[in-house]
């Protein structure tokens, strides 16, 4: 296990242990956060826990021409009962997604130091949002990182059936029209594979994420 110092370097992912587990400690400036994210490593902690550092292998990812979209999700999208924007409410949509109440656990990741950090990555052009509206009301949507060829996705939340669905699907959209490699989604859960996420090694995903 790597402690992090006040020099801005991570250990090579290959250090990484059996868990996903890379490094502890460090801090979450934008700085820091540009190069995990970089460098396939990514924060993930609950609230009294050190900052710790992953980078799990295998790797979840979204080959974009790969996206699954059911007869039904179709049929909900040609219906326009949604309205999709990009990045116009990220504070909103991060806060969304720390509050939303989800299945199989007792609080969430997203303390509020994480929504000032990645607020602040949103300012600089790092991190982005998809917003999902309904009535004017913000009912879904997603935040992640970008990094110009690979999104790497941190979080979505729901209020309506369906409305992360709805963001995940205008997002995988954007990011072929402008011939992103892949959508990173990190680890794997069933809902993301029925969406057409798949896992990779992580040496393959790190030869992604750094070609142009």
């Amino acid at each position: 296990m790597y402690y992090l110092t006040a020099t801005l370097l991570f250990p090579p992912v290959s250090l990484t242990n059996s868990s996903g587990i890379l490094a502890l400690g460090g801090d979450l400036s934008p700085e820091r956060l540009q190069l995990a994210y970089k460098s396939g490593i990514f924060p993930w902690f609950e609230d009294g826990e050190p900052i710790t550092w992953w980078s799990p292998n295998p790797r979840m990812v979204l080959f974009l021409d790969e996206l699954i979209v059911s007869k039904s999700m179709r049929n909900i999208l040609n219906r326009n009962s949604f309205k999709v924007t990009f990045n116009q409410n990220f504070r909103d949509v991060i806060s969304n997604c720390q509050n939303i109440k989800r299945d199989g656990q007792n609080g969430t990741w997203i303390t509020n130091d994480m929504i000032e950090a990645y607020c602040k990555l949103n300012e600089l052009g790092s991190a982005k949002s998809v917003e999902v509206w309904q009535n004017d009301e913000l009912v879904g949507g997603l935040y992640g990182v970008d990094l110009g060829n690979v999104f790497c996705g941190e979080s979505m939340f729901s209020t309506v059936s369906n409305a992360s669905k709805v963001a995940f699907i205008a997002l995988v959209n954007e990011l072929k029209a402008a011939n992103y490699k892949l959508l990173d989604c990190q680890v794997y859960n069933p809902h993301l594979e029925s969406l057409g996420c798949r896992e990779i090694e992580r040496t393959d995903f790190m030869e992604i994420l750094k070609s142009k």
